[in-house]
């Protein structure tokens, strides 16, 4: 029975998505996917026409795990809660959650690949601006719920608020890689969850 290459690509972009983490994408040469997704040039350049194209399609599958995982969040804070405040401390409690479970090297595949705007092509630099973008709407939407019932205790530009959270997560994934130190987006995530709290919360 002839088979429809399903598994060989899912392998490539397996390998890919790991080596880019570990060593950027410029680090990452075609010949290093291959050999590590066990596949031949041939098994290669059956599913990818080249290195960009390769890219673009490891940022559509991240982004899309990614999205699927912002709708998990996002339903089980609103189940967990019907106070807004509540719901988005539980929303970066999960993420933080996630990121702790993920891996003892964690990082983003947006920032290795953003870092590097040279080597992609503009359709692939547009899907991680999307994905940014769609967060921040998000997150604002929350943000307006939350100040309906909480006035902060201070001014805040809620829209730089809601990309604060996002910051907050790339950034702390560089400093993870630069100190070596694989804990620490976590707890950046928590000290974002406590500015949160004194900014919002009542008395």
């Amino acid at each position: 029975m002839p088979r429809d290459g399903t598994a060989t690509r899912t392998r490539i972009l397996d390998a890919t998505e790991e080596l880019v983490l570990e060593q950027g994408f410029a680090g990452t040469s075609v010949d290093a996917v291959i050999a590590s997704a066990g596949t031949t040039k041939g098994g290669f350049f059956h599913h990818f026409d080249s290195k960009q194209e390769l890219a673009r399609a490891l940022v559509e599958r991240y982004v899309a795990a990614d999205m699927e995982l912002s709708d998990e969040l996002f339903a089980r804070a609103e189940q967990l809660s019907s106070d807004p405040l509540e719901q988005l401390l539980e929303l970066f409690a999960g993420l933080q959650a996630e990121i702790e479970r993920a891996s003892s090297n964690p990082g983003c595949l947006y920032a290795s690949i953003m870092y590097e705007r040279g080597l992609v092509d503009e359709t692939t630099r547009g899907l991680i601006a999307e994905a940014f973008r769609a967060w921040r709407t998000r997150t604002r939407a929350k943000l307006d719920e939350v100040v309906e019932r909480y006035p902060p205790r201070v001014p805040v530009d809620l829209d730089s608020l809601a990309d604060q959270g996002l910051a907050v997560y790339e950034g702390a994934f560089v400093l993870s890689r630069a100190l070596s130190e694989p804990k620490l987006p976590g707890a950046q995530l928590r000290h974002f969850r406590t500015y949160l709290e004194l900014l919002f919360r009542p008395g």
